[in-house]
């Protein structure tokens, strides 16, 4: 028996409710012109979009799809194995439901084989694979059967995996080391939105506001289109955050005690982590984070690359110093927001933000918020300098006070091949930034240092980076060579 499947010639155009994600569309794309059976594993944070993207972009493609389930006993993720197999080959093969992900795939891989598709791929989706892998289940075994006995011969296949765990895609399928070693053919991390992509996604749902309303919404909660979702139209982005953070049920409100338990092994230290760097949001070494965390040292760089590679820290490493001099950042917006303002706050309503913004640890967190936004939107601000053709390093830089020469720190150093290196200054202002006398001669001694620690013979160059246009008055004159603002942001790239 075979079942010829026809598809129709595959456009972005149908894929309308798809926001943004224009890398990530052209690579699914081109997996379509594989001549190739392809393992694409898709991972990322919780929250991410992940599923919607493969079964949207996939919709016309997709002869199977199955999600595991969370604390599952392994009969019955089985059972409900079966129960889609019998929907969505319409229950062509009437079997009894597999004891065994050995006899699960045997199923599958038959009725893949019927399949005879016309100038296209078909894909297999498994979505949420990390919770089918329970204890006894000899998931991974199976797993590794199906692929290289029969998958690994079907160039018309294209088997994606998915999960928020990112520590078992990372293990048992990105880094395997047994007999799924080098098997994925295709790695996805997906990424929070860009500011540019949350605007886009607030506008299909008629949500309007101003640009700069858009970055503080951004600095809270992040580019999640998870959490975008429940931003309602006719508010401001005080009353949304209020909504969405403060009040008793708020959807958001529980989101941290989640987050990091769903997508990680021993999460105990990856939370561990994020709330040191949550206390020192201008970045630490690894050395002190060591010293902070008591991990091991194998415990603390799985953590962190864990962490890094879910995009809840960023690493910058040092201007001509060794990669173990790096400095750790966090950069998950949610994250930090959360344990400055949601952790301990025990009153419960809408209004609670209204208060909290107009405090001084709202200027505190606004300034290192921004600054998270200028370093994940880093091809913008190269862009806006005219330099996004030019080969470029960005570093972080930082030197301790010494008997001759004050200490001073850097956050966004972009070295240039054309000899010149560009010192980013980040500010938050609600309007036009004016650079007092006093910040003019901390810059000045801040590019003295510098030059003397570092001894470059480069020019050096002031980026100001700030919402609005700053004044220009004599210190901006004097200090200030270039200058990116909020709609910078929102370019595409």
């Amino acid at each position: 028996m075979y079942i010829c499947v026809d598809f129709t010639k595959y456009s972005m155009n149908n894929n309308n409710k798809i926001v943004g994600r224009f890398s990530e569309i052209s690579r699914l794309n081109g997996f379509l012109s594989s001549d190739k059976p392809e393992f694409v594993s898709v991972y990322g944070r919780r929250r991410v979009g992940k599923t919607f993207l493969i079964r949207q972009f996939y919709k016309e493609q997709i002869v199977f799809d199955f999600s595991g389930s969370k604390e599952a006993t392994m009969q019955e993720q089985l059972n409900n194995f079966f129960e889609e197999f019998q929907i969505q080959t319409k229950a062509k093969y009437i079997r009894k439901a597999p004891t065994s992900w050995q006899e699960a795939f045997q199923y599958l891989s038959t009725y893949l084989n019927d399949l005879k598709p016309k100038n296209n791929k078909i894909i297999v989706f498994i979505d949420e694979m990390p919770w089918l892998d329970t204890p006894k289940a000899r998931f991974i075994s199976a797993l590794e059967f199906f692929w290289n006995q029969h998958l690994s011969k079907m160039d018309h296949v294209i088997l994606v995996a998915c999960g928020s765990s990112t520590s078992w895609i990372r293990k048992n399928l990105n880094n395997a080391t047994g007999g799924l070693y080098n098997r994925v053919t295709q790695r996805m991390r997906l990424a929070p939105f860009t500011l540019a992509e949350t605007e886009k996604y607030l506008l299909s749902k008629r949500v309007k506001l101003p640009r700069m309303q858009v970055v503080e919404l951004y600095m809270a909660i992040g580019g999640i289109p998870f959490y975008l979702k429940y931003v309602e139209p006719g508010k401001s982005v005080a009353q949304i955050i209020g909504d969405l953070c403060f009040k008793k049920q708020s959807p958001l409100r529980e989101e941290y005690k989640q987050l990091y338990f769903s997508l990680f092994k021993n999460a105990e230290n990856h939370e561990k982590v994020i709330e040191v760097l949550a206390s020192k949001p201008q970045g630490i070494s690894r050395n002190e984070l060591s010293k902070l965390t008591a991990m091991a040292n194998g415990t603390l760089s799985r953590t962190l690359k864990e962490l890094e590679e879910c995009d809840f820290i960023g690493v910058y490493f040092p201007f001509e110093k060794k990669k173990k001099d790096s400095i750790f950042k966090l950069i998950d917006n949610f994250s930090l927001f959360y344990l400055k303002f949601m952790q301990r706050q025990t009153i419960q309503n809408e209004q609670v933000w209204l208060s909290l913004s107009k405090g001084s640890s709202y200027v505190a967190w606004s300034g290192y918020a921004f600054e998270n936004v200028c370093l994940t939107h880093l091809p913008q601000v190269l862009k806006a300098l005219g330099i996004s053709g030019m080969h470029v390093n960005a570093f972080s830089w930082k030197t301790a006070a010494k008997d001759d020469y004050p200490g001073a720190q850097i956050d966004l150093l972009i070295d240039r091949s054309d000899n010149v290196i560009n010192i980013c200054e980040a500010k938050f202002a609600s309007s036009n930034y004016l650079l007092s006398k006093d910040y003019a001669d901390a810059l000045r001694r801040k590019r003295a240092v510098f030059k003397h620690v570092t001894e470059t013979k480069k020019a050096i160059f002031y980026t100001l980076i700030t919402p609005y246009e700053a004044i220009r008055n004599e210190h901006y004159l004097d200090q200030i060579h270039s200058e990116v603002n909020l709609d910078a942001f929102f370019e595409s790239t």
